[in-house]
């Protein structure tokens, strides 16, 4: 059953074009979407109760729970497991979101080409790439919201500073979040 879902997702990948941006239909786009959608979650996504003051729309981190909030309005919010900074790495402060791409490529900041000198220069997005399947960039900082090729790691506190989610938590949040969004990160 599941060799026949892949090869009609396959088929209609093709018939999309969408085999033309990647050399494999499966590792970005469409497909790849619809894949992770299968995927298990290491911390379940839910609604949740939301006493804050905050609008409905906006985005609040807690680095210390670990969890990503997008209010909803009503009491309500969505609550996300998510990674985030390891220690020194970890910040606060009020952003907004100023760009979003999809399936976005990777350009290591020099700053972490400087600790990492093994890093490659560049990678083009897909499954394995460390942004994942989107990306919510925070304002003019070197920080974003985005996907993960490494869902073990949810709850953890391993990045260089940015909000790690799993590709499937980071699709429903990128598909309720608009540029301009405001985003809350808190210790």
């Amino acid at each position: 059953m599941t060799r026949r879902i892949a090869t009609l997702c396959l088929a209609a990948g093709l018939a999309l074009g969408a085999g033309a941006a990647h050399a494999n239909p499966f590792d970005a786009g469409p497909i790849a979407d619809f894949m992770n959608i299968f995927r298990t979650q290491a911390i379940p996504r839910e609604t949740i109760a939301w006493k804050g003051k905050e609008k409905p729309g906006t985005i609040v981190v807690s680095t210390s729970q670990r969890r990503l909030f997008y209010v909803l309005g009503g009491g309500e919010a969505v609550r996300y497991g998510v990674g985030v900074g390891r220690e020194g790495f970890s910040w606060s402060g009020e952003k907004s979101v100023t760009m979003k791409k999809e399936w976005p490529s990777w350009r290591p900041p020099s700053q972490m080409l400087a600790r990492r000198p093994d890093l490659p220069r560049f990678m083009v997005g897909g499954q394995d790439n460390p942004l994942g399947a989107r990306a919510m960039y925070l304002g003019s900082s070197l920080y974003r919201i985005h996907g993960s090729n490494e869902p073990e790691t949810m709850g953890a506190a391993v990045s260089s500073g940015c909000i790690r989610m799993t590709n499937k938590d980071v699709v429903d949040l990128y598909d309720r979040v608009r540029v301009g969004t405001k985003v809350i990160v808190r210790n």
